[in-house]
């Protein structure tokens, strides 16, 4: 999963409003947030098993003719 990073201009908005909240619904966001970051570090993905997912019997010239063979002119597309 992606991550999105915030300025501190925008995180003192978040703040703005959140400090508003009753004592117990800060406590529930302080403990999901806690738990997004711990369930973070579990994700990591071991690129190593990405290695020779790919299988094909053609080489890569074979690969690569049939790719450009298989594109469509801009013309041929308004027909299309």
């Amino acid at each position: 999963m992606g991550h999105l990073t915030i300025s501190s201009k925008i995180l003192d908005k978040y703040f703005g409003f959140l400090i508003n909240l009753d004592n117990n619904s800060k406590k529930r966001l302080i403990i999901r947030l806690t738990e997004s970051i711990e369930t973070e570090k579990k994700e990591n993905i071991d690129l190593n098993l990405l290695y020779g997912a790919w299988t094909d019997d053609r080489d890569s010239d074979e690969i690569i003719s049939e790719i450009r063979n298989s594109r469509i002119e801009k013309q041929n597309n308004a027909e299309l």
